[in-house]
């Protein structure tokens, strides 16, 4: 199938600040869109936003298109949805790209649905490549591959979307890479007067009780992370004093989170927060498929386990075979020692 349209990432933002997770896509965007030939574009919906838009020609948009209308109130889905739905059939884009947050995981299922399109949740990554549809006996020329985690994690699976475009898809925060912005880039603008009827601006938010999470494990850069091998809750206190000692956040497996020695804040992994820091250790962590998803980008990766088998040694830089109990009052010493 011929390409028909750009790339195009929709936006999330609060407060005027976008999301990490929009930034990302867009970067990742542009690469797509560079592979193809194409433009990258973002969808950018809200009231009293426009103060967003340099930033997206900075990370790397081409044309932005804008609709600030005090009946797009954040968190009412139902006008996001008929306003990007519109666009995308007047335009017809290629690829549309979501962050895999609340609000996308609502907004991407009604515009595939509407569409009849294809949609692939909670990518970890995306490229371009041919496709050969052997059962078809069709081929596809760059097509957008689609790749995720399956079967609990047990597999990565590669998804390529032959229907109609748009090629669509969510992607999970973390996972895609940043680039730093350059401020000298421009793009176009293009507003957009939402066509909504009453009906579909029902929905008044009326009141937002926000919770600020206790750790940012994202915007840490060391994270000391703990597993099920660290055998308690009790025990956990080892994870926390050598995370104070160096100074960095803790973490841990959806296993120790599991058993309820700490909260999900804290979970690292596929069902938890995608990290790049400058230093992980890994203390008791077997390391599956899912753990290592959410953390096999960072810097240095130091793994302690006693089992000298365990799979989170494939992604560790240095690896430790021995009991934590050990071996982590004697780091604490030894760092504590040299400072």
């Amino acid at each position: 199938m011929s390409k028909i349209g750009n790339v195009w990432v929709f936006i999330e933002q609060e407060g005027g600040k976008i999301a990490d997770v929009s930034l990302e896509l867009v970067c990742k965007g542009r690469d797509l869109a560079n592979r193809l030939g194409i433009k990258t574009e973002a969808v950018l919906l809200g009231n009293k936003i426009e103060g967003c838009v340099e930033t997206l020609y900075h990370y790397g948009c081409d044309t932005v298109y804008l609709a600030e209308d005090d009946r797009l109130e954040p968190f009412t889905v139902l006008p996001y949805a008929k306003v990007i739905i519109d666009l995308v059939k007047e335009h017809k884009p290629n690829i549309l790209l979501f962050g895999a947050t609340m609000k996308g995981r609502e907004l991407a299922p009604r515009v595939a649905s509407e569409k009849l399109a294809g949609l692939t949740a909670d990518c970890t990554d995306l490229q371009i490549d041919d496709f050969e549809d052997k059962v078809n006996q069709k081929s596809y020329k760059d097509k957008l591959m689609q790749i995720r985690p399956a079967f609990g994690g047990n597999i990565i699976a590669t998804i390529v979307n032959t229907w109609d475009d748009p090629q669509m898809v969510t992607v999970r925060e973390g996972v895609m890479k940043m680039d730093s912005p350059d401020s000298s880039r421009k793009g176009k603008l293009v507003r957009i007067k939402p066509a909504l009827s009453k009906e579909e601006t029902v929905i008044r938010v009326i009141e937002r009780i926000r919770e600020e999470k206790s750790v940012d494990l994202k915007g840490s850069q060391i994270i000391v992370a703990g597993g099920y091998g660290v055998g308690s809750k009790n025990n956990f206190k080892l994870i926390y004093q050598l995370a104070e000692a160096l100074g960095g956040e803790v973490g841990a497996s959806r296993a120790a989170v599991d058993a309820g020695w700490i909260d999900h804040d804290h979970q690292v992994g596929q069902t938890g927060v995608t990290v790049r820091p400058k230093l992980y250790i890994a203390c008791g962590i077997s390391g599956s498929i899912q753990h290592r998803a959410g953390m096999a980008e960072s810097k240095k990766i130091i793994a302690i386990n006693n089992d000298p088998d365990a799979p989170i040694f494939s992604v560790a830089h240095y690896s430790i075979t021995g009991e934590l109990n050990d071996i982590i009052p004697k780091m604490i010493k030894a760092y504590k020692s040299k400072v």
